[in-house]
C-alpha cells in the first residue's frame, strides 16, 4: 500500500511539474523584453525600481506587471526599502531566472559594482538563455511530429486489422456483406483518430508560442459558415430533397465542400493578418536601427523616429510606419500612436518593442547608445524567430504525405475485403455497403482536415494557421481519395 502510494505521488509530483514548467516558459518569454527596458532605462540614469514602477502600467508582459506591482507595494505601502523588497520578492517569485535577476542587482548595488554593467551582462545572458530553449523547442517538436505520424501508422494497422477481422466474421456467415459488425473500425476512425489529433494539438500547444496576440476575432470568422452547415444538416433529416440532393452528391464531397466552406472566412482573415504582421517583424529591427543611426547626428528621438519611418521599404508595414509619420507630425503624442498601432498590429515582439522604444523616448530622451542597444537586440530576437520558422517549415508537407497515404490505405483495404465477395450479395446489401463506405470516407477527410490545425500550431505557432492547410488536406485527401477509389474499382473490374 506505501508503495502504490509513493507511486502515485511520484506521478502527481511529475505532472505538477510539467505544469509548472509549461508556466515558467511562458512566463520567462517576457523577460528578455523586460531586462531590455530595464537597462536602457538604467543608461539613461532611472534605478530599476524606478523601471519597475513604469513596468506596473505595461499591460502586453502580465508576468513583469504582477512582478513590478508586488515590488512596488511592498516600497509604498508597507514601507519597505527598494532593495530589500528586490530581495523579498526574489525569494517568492515563481520564476527562477527572474529571481536570479533581482538577487544579483542587490548584490551588485551593496557591493558598489556597475549597474549598467551588470544589467548589460544579464541581458546577453537572457537573450542566449532563450535563443538555447528555441532550439531545443524544435527539436521537441520535431519529435512531437515524428511521435504523431507514428501514432497514425499505428491507428491505420489498427484499423487494417480490425476490418479484416469483421470481414472475415462476415464471410463466415453471409458470404461477406462488407465490414459485417463495423463497430471497432467505427471507433477507430471517428474516436481512435480525432481523439489522437486533439491529444497532440494540445502537447502542440504547450511547446510551441507564436508571436501573434488577439486573434480570436479570426476564429469567430468561422461561426456563421458553421452554423449555416449545421442548419443545413437539420433540414436534410426534415427535408426528404434536400438528403436526396446530399446523397447524390456523395457524403465525401459534401463533407469537403461543409469543411471548406468553414475554413475559408477564417483563412482569408488569417492571410490578411499574417501578411501584415510578418512584414512589421521582419521591418521592425530595420526600422529602429535608422532610429539610432539618426539619433547619433544630434536629431531629437521624434525628429529621428519619423526620418526612421521614412526609409523606403517594401510590403504593407511601410504603410503602418507613414502613418505613425502623419501622427507625429500633427503633434499626436507616442502613447496614442502606440494605442493606435495595436488596433493594427498583433505582434506581440513589435508591439513591444515600439512601447520600449516611448518608454526609452519619454524617460531619458532616447540617447543614441540606448537605441542602439534595442536595435541590437530586437536584431537578435527577430533572428532567433526567423530561424525557428525556417527549421519548422519542411515539416509543412509531412501533413500531405500522411493524409494521402491514409486515404489510399483505407479504400485498398476496403475494397480488397469487400470486392470478393460483391457478387454473392444483393443490391439491397451493395448500396448499403456503399453507403458505409461514403460514411467512413467522409470521417477519414474530416480527421485530415483536423490534423491541419496540428501542423499550422507546430510551423507558424497558431491555431490560425491551420485554417490554410486543413482546407488543403481536405481537397488533397477527396482528391487521393477519389482517384484510388476509381483506380481499384478498375482494377476489380479488370480481376472480376
Amino acid at each position: 500500500m506505501t508503495v502504490v502510494l509513493s507511486k502515485k505521488s511520484n506521478l502527481l509530483t511529475r505532472v505538477s511539474d510539467t505544469i509548472s514548467n509549461i508556466v515558467f516558459r511562458e512566463r520567462d518569454r517576457e523577460l528578455p523584453f523586460a531586462f531590455i527596458l530595464i537597462t536602457l532605462m538604467a543608461s539613461c540614469g532611472i534605478s530599476p525600481y524606478e523601471s519597475f514602477k513604469r513596468l506596473m502600467s505595461v499591460h502586453i508582459l502580465p508576468f513583469i506587471q504582477k512582478e513590478s506591482r508586488e515590488i512596488v507595494r511592498q516600497v509604498e505601502v508597507l514601507g519597505r526599502d527598494p532593495l530589500k523588497a528586490m530581495l523579498r520578492r526574489a525569494e517568492e517569485t515563481e520564476s527562477k531566472i527572474f529571481s536570479d535577476f533581482l538577487k544579483g542587482y542587490v548584490s551588485t548595488v551593496k557591493s558598489g559594482g556597475s549597474v549598467t554593467s551588470y544589467l548589460e551582462s544579464k541581458l546577453r545572458s537572457i537573450i542566449e538563455i532563450q535563443t538555447a530553449a528555441a532550439v531545443r523547442s524544435i527539436e521537441k517538436l520535431e519529435t512531437l511530429v515524428e511521435s504523431y505520424m507514428v501514432m497514425l501508422l499505428i491507428l491505420l494497422c489498427t484499423y487494417i486489422l480490425a476490418a479484416v477481422m469483421s470481414s472475415t466474421t462476415a464471410l463466415s456467415s453471409t458470404l461477406g456483406v462488407g465490414l459485417g459488425n463495423p463497430g471497432l473500425v467505427y471507433l477507430i476512425v471517428f474516436l481512435a483518430m480525432p481523439l489522437t489529433s486533439m491529444l497532440f494539438m494540445l502537447f502542440a500547444h504547450i511547446l510551441q508560442k507564436g508571436t501573434l496576440i488577439s486573434v480570436r476575432s479570426i476564429y469567430y470568422k468561422a461561426l456563421p459558415p458553421a452554423i449555416g452547415v449545421t442548419a443545413l444538416l437539420a433540414l436534410a433529416f426534415l427535408v426528404p430533397e434536400v438528403w436526396s440532393f446530399i446523397d447524390s452528391l456523395g457524403s465525401p464531397i459534401f463533407t469537403t465542400i461543409c469543411l471548406t466552406a468553414i475554413s475559408l472566412p477564417p483563412l482569408i482573415s488569417y492571410r490578411r493578418m499574417i501578411g501584415l504582421n510578418l512584414q512589421a517583424e521582419e521591418d521592425m529591427p530595420n526600422f529602429l536601427r535608422d532610429v539610432s543611426e539618426t539619433r547619433k547626428t544630434g536629431m531629437s528621438p521624434e525628429k529621428s523616429i519619423v526620418q526612421g519611418a521614412r526609409v523606403k521599404r517594401s510590403g504593407s508595414f511601410s504603410k503602418v510606419l507613414q502613418r505613425i509619420v502623419n501622427q507625429i507630425e500633427w503633434g499626436v503624442s507616442l502613447r496614442k500612436i502606440y494605442r493606435d498601432l495595436k488596433e493594427r498590429i498583433n505582434s506581440w515582439p513589435v508591439l513591444t518593442n515600439f512601447l520600449i522604444l516611448i518608454e526609452t523616448v519619454e524617460v531619458g530622451g532616447g540617447p543614441s547608445d540606448a537605441l542602439e542597444l534595442l536595435a541590437s537586440y530586437s536584431e537578435k530576437i527577430r533572428d532567433a524567430e526567423k530561424n525557428k520558422r525556417d527549421m519548422l517549415r519542411p515539416y509543412i508537407i509531412l501533413p500531405f504525405i500522411w493524409s494521402v497515404l491514409m486515404t489510399l490505405t483505407f479504400t485498398f483495404t476496403f475494397f480488397v475485403i469487400t470486392q470478393i465477395p460483391t457478387a454473392y450479395i444483393s443490391e439491397t446489401s451493395f448500396t448499403m455497403l456503399e453507403q458505409q463506405m461514403n460514411i467512413l470516407s467522409s470521417a477519414i477527410i474530416f480527421h485530415c482536415w483536423l490534423s491541419g490545425f496540428f501542423i499550422g500550431k507546430v510551423t507558424k505557432g497558431t491555431f490560425a494557421a491551420g485554417f490554410e492547410y486543413s482546407v488543403l488536406l481536405a481537397v488533397v485527401s477527396l482528391t487521393s481519395l477519389l482517384l484510388s477509389r476509381n483506380f481499384m474499382s478498375t482494377i476489380a473490374g479488370v480481376l472480376m
